[in-house]
């Protein structure tokens, strides 16, 4: 086994984190949501080149794909979402009182397969999400297309895709609804967290209430340091508002993306590309590298090699990781009683490589050395 400490993901934080949390509980006191999560709403605004109404911070990255759903369709409506991908994707749209439908991927990219997803529409289909797996924000050449055809919404799962460009705009810049996470692995962290970036006036408007419970209008008197006392409610909501203590990390994370972040995980997913492109028996997936900021690095591992594989990798001290089990095998959501061949296919296939800007470039040589030797051995 190798001596280095190597972790498949990590939290990149430390003192100017330390400091900026220090500063609300020192200075100003208030930990709940105030201040600060309105300077991060700016911030992030300024970032994507959107006026800041249109963001709006949330406790986590699963809040916020609940809150668009919820806030952006009626209840029993279907949403086509791709199988491979956390569960949190299908477990917001039940918690939104809509139906999830697996759809199969595309096995170049891991995205939603359009054709597929195609297949699957009925009068009650009211959205479609696509989910920018690895970071890849490629479908949005074709995803609003499908959606303007078929009379659909779009909401982004864009939990791997902040900092990422499509046709040199910020994803978040543009479209119909775009939800972010910021839990501690992604590409810029608030501990936990997340955000919904909207275009339509009035899904941002029930989105900010409906972190609040659905008090109407206390985002306004919350960032004024002042709270609703005689409140109306007429819709239900949820406690999923981000604290100053949450904000103020990622304040100090956004200021670090560009300069740090995103080149170190370019250039240890590049090195990665350039020393696995040419392996028999690896494939890699397809994605433009010079838009992206890559949060996770999945290859596939061809041949029915990848279980003994993974095995060699643990022994030699290498963590690996499996995105994702597809959602229709898991028990909630039917339990493998539909079949989608790709995306079963995949599971089978795909290995995730240690990636964060903790690692070393010496450590992303070391990993592809020892998979390829390893894969020689299993010839």
């Amino acid at each position: 086994m190798s001596s280095r400490n190597i972790r498949l993901s990590r939290s990149i934080v430390g003192k100017l984190e330390s400091e900026a949390v220090s500063k609300v509980i020192e200075q100003s006191g208030y930990l709940g949501m105030g201040d600060e999560v309105r300077l991060f709403e700016e911030e992030i605004a300024e970032y994507l080149g959107v006026e800041p109404w249109r963001v709006t911070c949330v406790s986590t990255g699963t809040a916020a794909l609940h809150l668009a759903l919820e806030c952006s369709l009626p209840a029993g409506s279907e949403v086509l979402i791709p199988s491979l991908t956390f569960v949190a994707s299908f477990q917001a749209a039940l918690q939104a009182n809509l139906k999830p439908i697996a759809c199969d991927v595309n096995p170049d990219t891991g995205l939603l397969d359009l054709a597929d997803a195609q297949q699957r529409i009925t009068p009650n289909t009211g959205a479609v999400m696509p989910v920018h797996y690895a970071s890849n924000p490629a479908l949005c050449e074709h995803i609003y297309d499908f959606a303007k055809r078929h009379g659909l919404r779009v909401i982004e799962d864009a939990a791997h895709a902040f900092g990422c460009d499509f046709n040199g705009k910020k994803i978040g810049a543009f479209g119909d609804i775009v939800c972010f996470s910021f839990d501690g692995i992604k590409n810029i962290t608030s501990g936990e967290g997340g955000a919904i970036v909207t275009s339509d006036r009035e899904v941002a408007r029930l989105v900010k209430d409906a972190r609040l419970l659905s008090v109407e209008n206390d985002t306004e008197k919350r960032f004024q340091g002042k709270r609703s006392w005689n409140p109306d409610v007429k819709r239900r909501g949820w406690r999923y508002h981000m604290s100053n203590i949450m904000a103020a990390i990622g304040r100090t994370q956004l200021r670090r993306l560009d300069e740090e972040f995103a080149p170190a995980r370019r250039e240890m997913a590049n090195l990665y590309r350039k020393r696995l492109a040419q392996v028999p028996g690896v494939e890699l997936l397809k994605m433009d590298m010079q838009n992206i900021i890559p949060h996770i690095h999945p290859v596939r591992i061809l041949g029915g090699k990848l279980k003994p594989l993974t095995g060699m990798l643990e022994q030699a001290g290498i963590p690996t990781g499996s995105h994702y089990k597809p959602n229709h095998q898991l028990t909630l959501f039917g339990g493998g009683k539909q079949h989608l061949p790709v995306s079963e296919r995949l599971i089978g296939e795909l290995l995730t490589l240690p990636l964060h800007p903790g690692l070393e470039m010496e450590d992303i040589e070391f990993i592809c050395t020892t998979l390829i030797e390893a894969l020689g051995k299993l010839k």
